[in-house]
């Protein structure tokens, strides 16, 4: 009885032990941090670092639909740099991006100050111009897709019946109108994003400081210009980052619109990959075609941080 007793005080002193030690290790801030991010970290490393880090090896093959390929260096890169339609899709994107971000930014600030306006209905005004954000890329680009028809859209058929025009107006077969129409599209589909951000940030601007502007006697101009801007900087910064990454690597739109026509006028680099490794089962030189966009992302999201360092925004 006694030696049973001695042993059950062993075990339990044992026990103890073991988690008095595990208290004290997972008491450690460094070994618990490390322990919460660790599942983070394998979820990264397994769907973003892993995929990437494989897509960047086979746009150094020769690597094509049913066949491994051998590696051959930089000379994807080098072809598609000395190739017309991969410049002209690098000058496309460039475009693209430029324009449809800008012209996002202005109508976003000018649709901002009007609804941080005090007018009936502000708040259904508000819903409303979020719905091109919440319908679906795709569905909203096969209405557009419609409306640019040059026999049943509904901008020909008007222009037509009003006079306008004899003729339909060729949206999808001319290659500026072309540009512009799908432009149009990116510019209707992010323009709220761009909105509803600037007005969350105008809500968080101290009304103190617009009364203390109004006694200086700035206008409404000038109230903006002092006082709205330079407190909606750090929003208008990642606003347009987000906004550069996104347009920069648009694929549906343009895809579903006028597929990179007419004659490549409209391919960005997304769908040039596209269209390169699955329709034309060169995978290698289609993964070279996106790994492009990598790098210029990246001098863009440096410049941005610089920005918000600077300005310490």
């Amino acid at each position: 009885m006694e030696r049973r007793g001695t042993a059950f005080s062993l075990a339990r002193a044992a026990t103890l032990d073991r988690m008095d030690v595990s208290r004290r290790f997972l008491g450690r801030d460094a070994v618990l941090g490390y322990l919460w991010v660790t599942p983070a970290l394998l979820l990264l490393g397994t769907l973003i670092a892993y995929p990437f880090l494989l897509a960047l090896y086979w746009s150094l093959t020769s690597r094509t639909a049913g066949a491994a390929g051998v590696f051959v260096g930089l000379d994807n890169f080098v072809y598609l740099l000395s190739g017309p339609i991969f410049q002209k899709t690098l000058r496309n994107t460039v475009v693209f991006t430029a324009c449809s971000v800008a012209i996002k930014l202005v109508i976003g600030m000018a649709a901002a100050l009007v609804l941080d306006q005090a007018f009936r209905g502000r708040n259904l005004a508000r819903g409303v111009f979020l719905l091109p954000w919440i319908v679906p890329t795709s569905l909203s680009a096969l209405a557009w897709l419609w409306i640019y028809d040059d026999i049943f859209g509904v901008i020909s058929r008007l222009a037509m019946d009003l006079g306008l025009r004899r003729e339909p107006i060729p949206f999808l077969s001319d290659s500026v109108l072309a540009m512009v129409a799908v432009i149009l599209v990116n510019v209707w589909r992010g323009v709220s994003f761009f909105a509803v951000s600037f007005l969350a940030g105008m809500q968080s601007i101290p009304g103190d400081l617009y009364e203390a502007a109004e006694a200086d006697g700035a206008g409404a101009g000038g109230r903006f210009w002092h006082v709205t801007l330079p407190g909606l900087k750090p929003i208008m910064a990642v606003a347009t980052l987000f906004s550069v990454i996104w347009t920069f690597s648009d694929f549906t739109i343009v895809y579903i619109v006028t597929r990179g026509g007419p004659a490549n006028s409209t391919h960005l680099l997304a769908t040039l990959a596209y269209q390169t490794a699955i329709f034309g089962g060169k995978v290698g030189e289609g993964l070279a075609v996106s790994s492009f966009m990598f790098p210029l992302l990246l001098v863009v999201i440096f410049l941005q941080l610089h920005f918000l360092r600077r300005y310490q925004v």
